[in-house]
């Protein structure tokens, strides 16, 4: 029996970027669903024909949404849902654009610096259900 690995939702228009992001995501336990564009991402997610464990997006993408579109609707799913934003030039925007308790990680970055980010909102995540309980 094969274990199901958490799935994370990744949307990057940047196809060799997008496939560091997914090669981290996997060295880490994680299988990465990719989205090229805001509107594919936010698709993805409003289906809910998968469920997600975490978002991680570019900021500046394809098409009329950008990154902080996608983390938004992502949180009116789920106000908790964890979000990992990545971005080469959009970083300093992210204290007034990120949606809370996100986190922000500026291009280039070290592949065990992403899975450490969505590990630690998983790990936040499971202690406010908890704290729910």
């Amino acid at each position: 029996m094969t274990e199901l690995l958490p799935i994370v939702l990744l949307v990057e228009d940047d196809d060799a970027i997008q496939g560091i992001v997914e090669d981290a995501l996997s060295e880490g336990g994680f299988e990465a669903a990719s989205a090229k564009t805001g509107e594919e991402a936010v698709t993805l997610l409003k289906s809910r024909l998968v469920a997600y464990c975490a978002l991680v997006t570019d900021i500046n993408l394809l098409g009329r949404f950008n990154g902080w579109d996608v983390a938004r609707a992502a949180r009116e799913a789920d106000p908790n849902f964890p979000v990992v934003y990545i971005s080469g030039a959009a970083a300093h925007e992210w204290p007034v654009q990120g949606v809370p308790n996100s986190i922000i990680l500026q291009k280039p970055f070290a592949p065990v610096q992403l899975t450490t980010a969505i590990s630690q909102l998983l790990n936040e995540r499971s202690a406010a259900d908890l704290g729910k309980a």
